[in-house]
């Protein structure tokens, strides 16, 4: 007898759920009984929202949150700091001619303006003075003998004893290599 009512209790549940739920189209979702969770209003990326404190809809990410597939780099800007990496990141980009050639494309987008299209440090900003400080010469053995890792650091965070500004942001790290192996390979043979 007791089943009997919990049986009851239940049946209008199950029969709304099952009206819901229409086969017969599968282009109609059938019917909504909570009508709110199924056409929500979503609020535009920089308009007003009441729902948070500020008043603002696009909400900036917690403190210390790393996104999805990324890996903090682990090396802070110091010059021991910059030899460790030097010592303990290995270049993961093929030598290949593929590679050389997406890392010329971008050193010509974001380095060329400063170091020259041949790494002399005679860029566009150099001789037009924009820059006055000198800017290093890439196909000297200064750069051409330091380890991958370092240059790597120096692209990642910039450099810690020069004006040069971190490509972190700019620059995704596969990138950041390849750019290595164009200023080792290809830059310094022109």
């Amino acid at each position: 007898m007791k089943s009997f009512k919990n049986l009851l209790r239940i049946a209008p549940c199950l029969l709304a759920l099952t009206a819901a739920c229409s086969r017969d189209d599968r282009n109609n979702p059938g019917h909504s009984y909570v009508s709110d969770m199924a056409r929500a209003i979503p609020y535009e990326y920089y308009s007003e929202n009441p729902n948070y404190a500020d008043g603002k809809t696009a909400q900036l990410p917690v403190r210390g949150a790393i996104p999805r597939g990324h890996i903090p780099f682990q090396y802070s800007k110091t010059i021991e700091e910059q030899k460790r990496a030097g010592v303990e990141l290995v270049n993961p980009v093929a030598n290949s001619s593929k590679q050389i050639a997406g890392g010329k494309e971008k050193y010509e987008m974001y380095c060329s303006m400063c170091h020259g299209p041949h790494g002399e440090g005679n860029g566009y900003l150099v001789t037009t003075k924009k820059i006055t400080k000198e800017v290093t010469s890439l196909v000297k053995d200064y750069v051409q003998n330091k380890p991958d890792g370092e240059l790597y650091h120096v692209l990642t965070l910039g450099s810690v004893s020069g004006f040069m500004g971190a490509y972190n942001w700019q620059l995704k790290p596969e990138e950041r290599w390849r750019i290595i192996r164009y200023i080792k390979s290809d830059l310094k043979n022109k």
